[in-house]
């Protein structure tokens, strides 16, 4: 299993693409979350673009952990969690998608980018709070 220490936090990250590699990406991603949210118990932190509040849930984890997981590139982006959730900016605003039980309780999706980051944040409209629901790599992978 080849690894790529990134410089920053000092965490080596599996570069390749076997099962054991996204596993071990998938517990990577989930640590990091676990120090945001000692950081933040509060579990928000304020978007300059949106003008409000990232919140981060269970599904936001859930999602990130899933999807980033399956690369090097998306899992090092999730290290720069505090730099993406505040400073991205809107892309695209689109409706959930209509199959996807995970996007439901959102009325819109919203397509955010920082840098060479994409962040999906929706926007539930019963608790008037925008969640953050996937961060990835934006490029090719």
């Amino acid at each position: 299993m080849a690894k790529r220490k990134h410089k920053q936090n000092r965490i080596e990250i599996p570069l390749g693409s076997s099962r054991e590699d996204k596993r071990a990406r998938k517990q990577i991603i989930k640590d990091i979350y676990a120090q945001w949210i000692a950081k933040h118990p509060d579990k928000k932190i304020w978007n300059n673009s949106l003008k409000a509040y990232i919140f981060v849930k269970g599904i936001s984890m859930n999602e990130t952990s899933g999807q980033a997981s399956t690369s090097y590139k998306s899992t090092k982006e999730v290290l720069r969690l505090t730099e993406i959730l505040a400073n991205a900016t809107l892309v695209k605003i689109m409706p959930p998608k209509k199959n996807d039980k995970n996007q439901k309780p959102y009325s819109q999706i919203l397509k955010m980018q920082q840098k060479s980051a994409m962040l999906v944040v929706g926007k539930q409209d019963s608790t008037n709070e925008f969640v953050q629901y996937c961060i990835s790599f934006r490029g090719k992978k």
